[in-house]
């Protein structure tokens, strides 16, 4: 039996309400982890753009060290 099969036993055993939230909590999951994958495929060009911005910054010498007390 596989970990989902044994899952899907245990969810077998709640009463159907708690059943019915169960699968709408895992499915939003679901969707919610496809939307942040596309989201983040579409922003790899704008993100690229930002690294090779704040490399060309950094080797201009217009950066600074981030001192964490002084935040």
């Amino acid at each position: 039996m596989t970990q989902l099969e044994r899952a899907i036993s245990e969810i077998e055993k709640l009463p159907p309400a708690e059943q019915n939230q169960f699968a709408a909590w895992i499915l939003e999951e679901l969707h919610s982890d496809h939307r942040w994958s596309k989201s983040f495929a579409k922003s790899s060009d704008v993100l690229s753009d930002l690294a090779d911005e704040a490399l060309a910054e950094h080797k201009a010498k217009k950066t600074k060290k981030l001192d964490p007390d002084n935040l």
